[in-house]
């Protein structure tokens, strides 16, 4: 801190520059961009079966990612003669530039009319996970329609966004739109398997290009229904940050030898008992760090009493809370780091004691938390020289990006979600759970919000990656309903004015 008498000399001068300061800003914020006439976001029955469609025949090409090296690059190159297909106005609109990134990655450049607007970013993503056919009620590639919903593996992770924001697109050119501010779209082709050769790429060719963004959106987080208990009512989760992650490999090596002669712990054992100890002893909980405090503090009046009286008083109830949150494993995952044990390899033969076990744990890192103390943590816990830690992929979770009334990509995503779901009382922040491309573009902006503006429960977060995936024709609709109105609503700026003090 400046000492008293350096502050006091300071002041006239600061009174004076804050004087020119404030006209200066406030002439600036008064210059409000004339608005073009609003285009209501209404379709035609015709227009919401071409969507169905549409979104139909993206679900049908197997854009599958195995690994980082296996992708079906046939799928890949189908899916970019099939976008061309179904939205011919917007690949043939003058002030929209189309590129091909990382050979199957496409990033569209959006001019707007007015340059002195900061552009913002809009993601999605091609690929999606593998899905064997055995378990679903209808094949996973299969795009099947049936009572009110289309099935199929990317409905909801993420091809419901990718051809979303297409759509949406499509059809306001169609209506003559041109854009005041300007926007990009990156649709990455390998976020399932880390983004590297297709966001990353884009990422890197944006910023060669000095491209600096307001604000970017991506998937990561929905409108949530009989998640927290005892809410009855709907609320809207934008999440500000996402979490790290760690992909470790614990190894135990040992001499090998016959079964009918085993020696008093085996590789198989040592590091059962290590995996086993990982997941009994939880990670610490970081609800106190975070923003999901922050939510349910917005969430409180949504409560009858007395969850409404605990929630409006976390500073006194807090460490009972945080108790309540581990409950579930959707809100257990919002206040620590998580444990999953997801691959086991060990053993030759069925008479040969096994010379190597291994096992490979992916840690969600909280966003209180980094890499290096949660591999402390891990092998505090573990306590066993004899199990070898190997990290083979790691990064640290990002900054929480700004949430306050001056958070412009923020507060148009409140904007847009009270106007299209009105029902929804709350919007507030939140951590997702999962990794997605916009990581990747950190270099570009400080902003990075994930949301999918689509209703999910705790059963439908089952489906993500697992079976039946499936997004009803109702809330595609609106998905692209909300695309449709948050591109317009992205040409003004809703924040209030700062409050200036007469002087």
């Amino acid at each position: 801190m400046a000492r008293p008498y350096i502050c006091l000399l300071a002041l006239p001068a600061v009174l004076l520059l804050g004087i020119a300061i404030i006209s200066r800003s406030q002439g600036l914020r008064g210059e409000k961009h004339p608005s073009a006439p609003r285009i209501p976001s209404q379709f035609s029955q015709e227009e919401r079966f071409t969507m169905k469609e549409a979104l139909k025949g993206a679900i049908q090409i197997p854009t599958v990612s195995f690994s980082p090296k296996e992708l079906n690059t046939t799928a890949l190159a189908e899916f970019r003669e099939y976008i061309r297909k179904v939205f011919p106005t917007l690949f043939k609109t003058s002030f929209i530039q189309h590129e091909i990134v990382g050979e199957y990655s496409h990033l569209f450049t959006i001019h707007g009319s007015d340059p002195s607007l900061q552009p913002y970013m809009l993601i999605a993503h091609i690929d999606v996970v593998p899905a064997p056919e055995e378990g679903w009620d209808v094949p996973p590639f299969s795009g099947l329609e049936r009572d009110g919903f289309i099935y199929g593996r990317g409905t909801l992770d993420n091809k419901n966004s990718l051809m979303g924001i297409l759509q949406a697109l499509e059809l306001l050119l169609i209506r003559n739109y041109v854009p005041q501010r300007s926007f990009f779209i990156a649709l990455g082709h390998d976020e399932e398997v880390s983004g590297i050769n297709g966001a990353q790429k884009m990422s890197a060719l944006l910023q060669a290009r000095g491209v600096h963004l307001a604000f970017i959106v991506d998937e990561g987080s929905f409108i949530l229904e009989d998640i927290i208990p005892n809410l009855k009512n709907p609320f809207a989760m934008v999440s500000v940050t996402e979490k790290g992650s760690i992909n470790l490999m614990l190894q135990v090596n040992m001499t090998p030898g016959h079964s009918s002669v085993p020696p008093k712990e085996t590789s198989i054992g040592i590091l059962a008992a290590a995996v086993s100890r990982l997941e009994q002893t939880p990670m610490p909980n970081m609800f106190a760090d975070g923003p999901v405090m922050t939510a349910l503090q917005e969430l409180a009046d949504e409560f009858s009493f007395p969850t409404n009286l605990v929630l409006s008083n976390l500073w006194l109830f807090r460490p009972l809370v945080s108790r309540l949150l581990e409950r579930s494993f959707v809100t257990n995952a919002l206040v620590r780091t998580t444990v999953a044990l997801t691959m086991f390899n060990a053993g030759v033969k069925a008479n040969v004691i096994a010379p190597v076990a291994q096992a490979l744990v992916n840690f969600r890192i909280h966003p209180a938390q980094t890499v290096q103390e949660v591999l402390k943590l891990a092998k505090d816990i573990v306590a066993d020289d004899r199990v070898q830690f190997h990290v083979l992929y790691a990064f640290d979770p990002p900054p929480v990006s700004p949430f306050d009334d001056q958070a412009l990509g923020y507060q148009l995503l409140r904007q847009t979600i009270r106007s299209v779901f009105p029902e929804v009382n709350h919007v507030v922040p939140g951590i997702c759970v999962g990794n997605t491309d916009s990581r990747h573009f950190l270099n570009l902006t400080s902003a990075i919000y994930l949301f999918n503006p689509v209703y999910i429960n705790s059963q439908g977060f089952l489906t993500l990656h697992g079976l039946n995936e499936k997004i009803s024709v109702q809330a595609y609709e609106m998905q692209v309903k909300f695309i449709f109105e948050f591109i317009q609503n992205a040409d003004t700026d809703p924040r209030p004015d700062p409050h200036v003090h007469e002087l």
